[in-house]
């Protein structure tokens, strides 16, 4: 059976529906419970983001191999066991990111939905996940930010052969809440701004409709 939702926007608004689907699924509503056998539910996102690299065009659509949450949201779960320190350590010294802001996450996508859903019209890369719209994603209205280059040092950040193609707010959440419920998850999305090239999409529904 296929199910179709809204999360709503940013890692508060994943840590209510991930834990809820799988509370639907995994806890018995009456006892209020664990059940005894879990089930584990393939987990789709489809949305919308602003691309890091100049050779990913708007209209175009990415497959996130990697979720890296700059939010801190998963940081009250455990997840040591779970993410690529490895890969965090080499972001947090290619941005030298402020330590107050908390430690970076990454969290890989589900391999079994990968290999069905890949295809030649999709690029692959790691998703940063910000956890707001304007200063943590580099915008600025009135307020100073703390990094003002930092989305340069993301555009050319690249680990074991994988680079940062996209920032939006919700990726880096659903796989690490999705892994440690035991959940394959996935997360798409449409390319509609280009960052690098300063485009924006003409039709960005007809793009989402497409991915």
């Amino acid at each position: 059976r296929i199910t179709v939702m809204s999360t709503g926007i940013g890692p508060d608004n994943i840590d209510i529906v991930m834990n809820e689907l799988d509370a639907l699924v995994n806890i018995d509503l009456e006892t209020r419970k664990p059940k005894e056998a879990l089930t584990s539910l393939n987990i789709i996102r489809i949305g919308t983001s602003g691309s890091l690299q100049a050779d990913i065009p708007v209209d175009s659509f990415v497959m996130s191999t990697f979720g890296l949450g700059l939010d801190n949201m998963l940081r009250s779960y455990l997840i040591d066991e779970i993410s690529d320190q490895q890969m965090e350590n080499d972001f947090i010294a290619h941005t030298n990111w402020d330590a107050k802001k908390g430690r970076p996450y990454v969290i890989a996508c589900s391999e079994k939905l990968e290999r069905i859903i890949e295809s030649p019209e999709m690029h692959k890369g790691i998703t940063a996940t910000a956890g707001g719209f304007y200063g943590p994603q580099g915008r600025v209205l009135r307020l100073n930010i703390q990094d003002e280059n930092l989305n340069n040092k993301m555009d050319n950040f690249k680990t074991n052969g994988t680079r940062i193609t996209n920032l939006e707010m919700e990726t880096g959440a659903i796989y690490g809440l999705g892994l440690l419920l035991g959940h394959q998850c996935l997360s798409l999305n449409a390319i509609i701004a280009n960052r690098a090239s300063g485009t924006f999409s003409e039709d960005p529904y007809k793009a989402v409709d497409a991915l």
